[in-house]
């Protein structure tokens, strides 16, 4: 079946929680219709590494009786979740999606997810990684179509929610790890400001972002925004600015649209899907400026020209010393791309690291320059639809191109990808992305783009 973003409808919360709040519906029966579907598409899709149901079901009846006393913790107060492999979890193990971690069981729980349990949300299982968030791919499925790849490193994050066996779950990015399987598996995506959601142990690259994968904007933001709430952001960094209710949807009047590196790798028709955006876009009355109209976006796109090989490059040499220890400590367990990644590491030199950080400091400055002159940037969120699974391992990254997602990650600014979009009859995501710390107004763009691309009201 084709997919049509503009009927497709995911599993969301936010409406089953007001049923919640009249009585029609119960936490407890929402899980076990995610159950049934994880039942029915699971052995297909094999986005879970864990799944602690006892404990779901457990905390499901506790956020029952709540809803029936009046007293309600938050917007997702029994809302199930899952949460990436590579984040701790007290109640299940943290493999990484690596051989050497099999059976590790921290026992802790990060930042997000006690945030996540303290607003009642439903823990309920652990989401498939590719091996240590990098680009050796996992079992996972694409949710759309089997044969294809569900995107990585949050391959499991993306899939189940597009599946829909949960509502939202969480992911992180370090290139292009949440935005670009969202554009897969139809998902709405939050990769925030920089240090806006706490890492907690995730805490070694300077790159690494928490994301937020769900079927809607409103269980984005309110997963988002309930997260900050409890445990803010990094250490030294001021957490997510914004309302705990969903920003109203806003009318951009000026965006930058942006080719970046994807545009000279992207399939045909992802360019004619965003260019009949941004046609659509101008006659609508919104400014959309391209690098050839404005010295300023020409600046900027050439300041992230390579911005994919930059990130890789920072992230061999603060990823050099934990790969040395599990090639000591377990010889063998690494896949081919953490083999060439270590490689890499190994080569380069403390200058080179500091050359590369200039560099990300530069392009950074050259988006802050654009902020006085547009609401936000404009830009695919992958190069296409998400490629044959077979095809995508003969190439350099073989859960798909992160080439449009990893600007926002060198640049540490907010990009929100919506479901807006298709190539081939899959999925595709256009991206909205802003400036530092303004994740609200970002998302407040995407929200209403996602209504007018699909010719209605806001999302």
């Amino acid at each position: 079946m084709s997919y049509d973003p503009a009927t497709h409808a995911g599993l969301t919360f936010f409406d089953a929680r007001q049923r919640f709040l009249d009585g029609a519906d119960t936490p407890r029966d929402y899980l076990e219709r995610c159950l049934e579907t994880i039942a029915e598409r699971e052995p297909v899709l094999r986005g879970w590494v864990t799944l602690n149901e006892a404990g779901a079901r457990q905390a499901a009846d506790e956020s029952s009786r709540r809803y029936r006393e009046g007293r309600s913790l938050s917007h997702v107060d029994g809302m199930p979740v899952g949460i990436k492999d590579l984040i701790e979890t007290k109640d299940m193990p943290t493999q990484m999606g690596c051989e050497a971690y099999r059976g590790n069981f921290p026992k802790n729980d990060s930042a997000v997810v006690r945030a996540l349990r303290d607003a009642g949300a439903l823990i309920l299982g652990k989401t498939v990684t590719t091996a240590l968030g990098f680009l050796d791919p996992g079992p996972t499925t694409n949710a759309f179509d089997p044969r294809r790849t569900p995107g990585g490193s949050s391959s499991g994050s993306a899939a189940v929610v597009g599946a829909g066996m949960v509502p939202m779950a969480v992911g992180s990015q370090l290139v292009g790890s949440v935005l670009r399987p969202a554009s897969y598996n139809a998902n709405w995506a939050l990769k925030p400001t920089f240090g806006a959601l706490n890492r907690g142990e995730r805490l070694g690259y300077s790159q690494s972002h928490i994301g937020i994968h769900a079927n809607s904007a409103q269980d984005m933001w309110h997963a988002a925004a309930e997260i900050a709430l409890r445990v803010g952001g990094d250490p030294g960094h001021p957490g997510l600015y914004g309302p705990l209710e969903l920003p109203d949807a806003k009318a951009p009047r000026r965006l930058a649209a942006l080719h970046t590196e994807g545009w000279a790798r992207a399939d045909d028709a992802a360019k004619e899907a965003f260019e009949q955006l941004v046609t659509k876009l101008r006659k609508a009355g919104v400014e959309v400026v391209q690098r050839s109209d404005n010295a300023l976006v020409e600046l900027l796109e050439q300041a992230i020209a390579e911005a994919s090989a930059l990130s890789l490059r920072l992230i061999s040499w603060e990823q050099h010393w934990s790969l040395e220890n599990l090639v000591e400590q377990h010889p063998g367990t690494l896949g081919p791309s953490l083999v060439r990644q270590l490689e890499s590491g190994r080569q380069m030199t403390l200058q080179a690291y500091r050359d590369c950080l200039l560099q990300r400091e530069h392009a950074r400055q050259r988006l802050a320059a654009l902020a006085p002159h547009f609401d936000a940037c404009l830009t695919l969120s992958a190069c296409g639809a998400a490629p044959i699974a077979a095809e995508a391992l003969k190439t350099r990254f073989p859960t798909g191109d992160v080439a449009f997602a990893c600007a926002s990650s060198l640049l540490g600014a907010p990009a929100v990808t919506a479901p807006v979009l298709q190539a081939e009859g899959l999925p595709l995501g256009a991206q909205v992305l802003g400036f530092a710390h303004q994740d609200a107004e970002v998302t407040a763009i995407a929200r209403w783009l996602g209504g007018f691309a699909r010719g209605g009201a806001a999302d």
